[in-house]
């Protein structure tokens, strides 16, 4: 799929309210639709898997499959795969070709624990669901969240790896999702805006507004971060029960006003520099939409903060 700047613009400038709108509610119906087929599936299995690559919207969209499915009188748990992360072996842990520690590989996951979770979940046991401490990179062995499912409640795991066959492998009867941010912007013909740029802007706005990362570190990262949706994520996205595109139409038109500044900022040694400078020349092409505009369910509230099913 891919949109047209022309038709983006138009909208934009006549009835931006409207666009935004629209573009919502095409998204919630990708959202009603995984609830239904949720429905279908939890005979098999209470447990949902959904995955997607960095900046696809992960959390959001587990939020509001969550919030449709509790419309439905199915209570329903929110859970980030996050929690599971194992403290860094940096002598032993996964790494990249570089020698550096690949925090993008599965291996950084507690599969073994996860296995027993997902099992005892299936069997209607109770499990204490772990805290990861992001700032010291260590499991807060003290908390978690205790967690059964009753006959009628279901458990989104979100991650990157959630389809990955060394978890979802072992789960084949729970329902997979995946999402991602897939959709090119197109100008006579030809690619403007990537789909790829949709979830690298995401990443490095949200990453600078909540996380304290500058753009510099976000693009640092960006090429093992795409190195690990190549190795770890993207081959597996076959194996989902459903597949969606998070991308909106409006965004990139809401985003220029975060994104832009930073990208400019950028010292011009910067090894990605070229492709910023196509980014920024880019921008300046889609026409600029208050972010007042954008209700606090959208899902690009994720980056840019005040929305509902925000969790910065």
């Amino acid at each position: 799929m891919a949109y047209l700047l022309t038709e983006i613009n138009r909208r934009a400038y006549v009835d931006p309210a409207g666009f935004i709108a629209q573009s919502d509610e095409d998204f919630h119906r990708h959202v009603v639709q995984a609830a239904e087929r949720i429905l279908e599936n939890r005979h098999k299995s209470p447990i949902v898997l959904l995955s997607g690559p960095s900046g696809s919207g992960k959390t959001t969209t587990a939020l509001k499959i969550e919030e449709e499915l509790e419309r439905r009188g199915i209570m329903t748990h929110a859970i980030a795969l996050d929690n599971y992360f194992l403290t860094p072996d940096l002598v032993n842990g996964p790494k990249t070709p570089d020698g550096s520690y690949d925090y993008e590989s599965p291996a950084c996951l507690d599969m073994e624990l996860l296995h027993r979770h997902f099992s005892a979940l299936e069997r209607g046991e109770q499990i204490v669901v772990p805290e990861y401490d992001f700032a010291r990179q260590r499991r807060r062995e003290s908390r978690g969240t205790l967690l059964k499912l009753g006959k009628d409640e279901i458990a989104v795991f979100e991650g990157i790896h959630a389809l990955n066959d060394a978890l979802a492998g072992h789960h084949s009867d729970a329902f997979k999702v995946y999402i991602s941010a897939r959709s090119n912007v197109l100008r006579l013909n030809r690619v403007i805006f990537k789909g790829t740029w949709m979830r690298l802007t995401r990443r490095a706005v949200r990453d600078y507004n909540f996380r304290g990362n500058s753009v510099e570190n976000t693009l640092a990262m960006w090429d093992n971060v795409r190195r690990g949706e190549k190795l770890y994520i993207s081959p597996y996205k076959d194996r989902a029960d459903l597949m969606f595109d998070s991308s909106l139409p409006y965004e990139v038109n809401v985003l220029r006003k975060y994104a832009q500044p930073m990208f400019e900022a950028i010292p011009k040694e910067n090894v990605r520099r070229n492709e910023i400078l196509h980014m920024i020349w880019a921008f300046d092409r889609f026409v600029p939409i208050r972010d007042e505009l954008v209700s606090r369910d959208s899902l690009i509230r994720e980056f840019i903060g005040g929305g509902r099913f925000n969790r910065h």
